[in-house]
């Protein structure tokens, strides 16, 4: 079944692109950001998990993934747009987790770790440990 535009959502917005035919211009841009279309970011063989971050095995190298390219294999494909935040809210639990807890560099007024309040009482005692 051949893809229709209405399937396909900008990259970069996640905005419709249901007004655009198929195929695509090169020098295509989204009405709603701007932003060029015609990139292997919207395409189906993109894969950032593959060499080249194409699964193209024929296909030129493309550099930058997010501009614009004379890609001779370029199909768009529905479901290219990845929100931000939620990249973003997975990488900043993932950091949480990894470094113990989200405080943030503000948080001087929380309570100390329970290593932290021991440390503090044994160099109340005996002072701070020497090198």
């Amino acid at each position: 079944m051949p893809l229709r535009p209405a399937e396909l959502s900008c990259w970069k917005c996640g905005a419709s692109l249901a007004e655009l035919s198929l195929p695509l211009r090169r020098l295509e841009e989204c009405k709603a950001c701007g932003a060029e279309l015609h990139v292997c970011r919207l395409c189906e063989f993109h894969d950032p998990a593959v060499a080249k971050s194409c699964r193209e095995p024929v296909a030129e190298e493309v550099k930058d993934k997010t501009r614009a390219n004379f890609c001779d294999y370029f199909r768009p494909r529905p479901g290219a747009y990845v929100a931000r935040t939620d990249e973003a809210a997975r990488a900043r639990g993932e950091l949480e987790s990894l470094f113990g807890g989200g405080e943030s560099p503000g948080a001087k007024d929380a309570k100390p770790s329970a290593e932290d309040e021991a440390r503090i009482q044994l160099e109340s005692l005996f002072g701070p440990r020497s090198g």
